[in-house]
């Protein structure tokens, strides 16, 4: 296996390896989450878990309004057992178009909601905090999606202004930061009053530079994890923006490796476009607790998740695409409240997996 590190920034440059990593075990834990009758999830696009090992789950469910500009965010609340227990936030201003939920570590909900490019944060009784952000007016009569027309996106880099935001996470200070995904292409940070701090990043190849910033996790150090999907790698920064590293993974493909769904993707030789649905292309990361973390992450094609140590030695690998249990279709979002025990929200197969890892059962690879 060849990991890439800081400078190997077009991925082609990284030949694919005759060898994968040691597969880990895992079990998917079936029938786990109970709605109540009648209610359903739609695309979940994020999942997270408190202290308490309550389950949250943000998805695209509960549809009101017409196909095009409909309200589609629905956070609900689930007991360990996978019990519904309540919806947060019913018929909140913020909602349009879901994107992720993260719990901070004093259980603050936090919702990052792409359509109305704001980022909500709930106290643990689930009553509004904090808002970040602001959507467009409905009386202007410019308000409207962003339009993509194949031109270079323009930026608007306003203090205290999303984009289509993804994402957040904190430092040990309680530093809030926030990827400030589809548009911006940059990473904002507020202090634990919400007060602006700084930005950084820009549309690019270059280092310090993103395209599509879809994800992002801290480690118990502060340093920023930012999952850099259209640029297939990981980038990572000390809490001012720093760079330290980039992560890439280059692996052979499975021979029955297919799509979720659409077209097999290009080979990466000389591929200069978005990275989005390539393999390795990382759609979601997030960092275990504990005294020895790990970093997990998952791309859409060939649909594996993948674990890392921190300085991005690869461990193992598992999944792949598909429809049945212990198969992924767009992996949004992952929650991983211990190292052997993972929440994986899927867009295209409308769930949320819960995922228990055997890394005991581990074969060496090429066993």
């Amino acid at each position: 296996m060849r990991m890439a590190l800081a400078g190997c920034l077009m991925l082609a440059c990284a030949p694919a390896l005759a060898q994968s990593p040691p597969e880990i075990p895992f079990d998917s834990v079936p029938d786990f989450f109970k709605l109540p009758t009648d209610m359903y999830f739609g695309e979940v696009s994020g999942v997270a878990v408190n202290s308490k090992k309550h389950i949250f789950v943000l998805h695209r469910g509960n549809v009101t309004g017409a196909a095009y500009r409909a309200q589609a965010t629905q956070l609900l609340e689930f007991g360990p057992d996978g019990r519904y227990i309540r919806e947060i936030g019913k018929n909140l201003y913020a909602w349009a178009f879901a994107h992720v939920v993260k719990v901070d570590g004093e259980d603050n909900i936090w919702a990052v909601d792409k359509g109305s490019d704001m980022i909500v944060k709930f106290n643990p009784q689930g009553r509004v905090s904090m808002v970040f952000g602001r959507k467009a007016e409905a009386s202007d009569e410019e308000s409207e999606p962003y339009k993509r027309n194949g031109q270079p996106k323009p930026t608007h880099f306003e203090n205290g202004r999303f984009r289509q935001p993804t994402d957040v996470t904190w430092d040990p200070q309680g530093n809030a930061y926030f990827s400030d995904g589809y548009w911006n292409s940059r990473v904002g940070k507020v202090d634990k009053s919400g007060d602006w701090v700084m930005s950084w990043g820009s549309p690019g190849k270059a280092e310090g530079q993103f395209d599509t910033p879809h994800s992002i996790a801290a480690d118990a150090k502060g340093n920023i994890y930012v999952a850099d999907r259209g640029n297939r790698r990981i980038q990572v920064f000390d809490g001012q923006g720093k760079f330290e590293r980039a992560i890439s993974i280059d692996l052979p493909l499975p021979p029955d490796a297919h799509p979720a769904i659409g077209n097999q993707p290009p080979t990466l030789q000389g591929y200069q476009g978005n990275m989005t649905q390539m393999p390795g292309a990382p759609w979601a990361v997030c960092i275990t607790p504990g005294p020895t973390q790990y970093l997990y992450t998952a791309d859409s094609f060939p649909g594996r998740v993948y674990k890392f140590t921190l300085d991005g030695k690869l461990l193992g690998v598992f999944g792949k695409s598909g429809k049945q249990l212990k198969q992924f279709g767009w992996i949004h979002e992952i929650a991983c409240p211990s190292e052997n025990e993972l929440y994986v929200a899927e867009v295209l197969n409308w769930r949320v997996q819960k995922l228990i890892l055997h890394p005991e059962k581990m074969k060496p690879a090429g066993n």
